[in-house]
């Protein structure tokens, strides 16, 4: 099944250079941006779009779908680039704590 856009947690959003993201808010589709899973338990309609200004702008359309999708190695691949990215993002938090540690120590052994 395609990314279900009238889904309350689908979220798109276009760059500067034309590159667009398209994803589920609640990281329920492993597979996104192509497919939402079948019979997703949490999707909900948007609610009536009365209130929402839309911009000029149009996202480019969706890739197509890469071979291997069905069998859960493009899945696999997106699990293992978060993962990536979330080490980086501890290791970064963690060099920044060390680092607010020892300028505290500067400061406190200059009284």
């Amino acid at each position: 099944m395609p990314m279900k856009t009238e889904c309350k947690h689908y979220e798109t959003r276009t760059y500067a250079n034309g590159d667009a993201m398209r994803k589920c808010t609640l990281d329920l589709a492993p597979d996104a941006p192509w497919r939402c899973p079948d019979n997703c338990g949490r999707y909900e309609r948007r609610l009536a779009d009365a209130a929402w200004v839309r911009g000029g702008a149009f996202a480019p359309r969706t890739p197509e779908e890469p071979p291997g999708l069905d069998d859960g190695s493009a899945a696999a691949v997106l699990d293992a680039a978060e993962d990536i990215v979330n080490a980086a993002g501890f290791d970064l938090m963690e060099e920044l704590a060390n680092d607010k540690k020892r300028r505290w120590w500067k400061f406190r052994r200059k009284k």
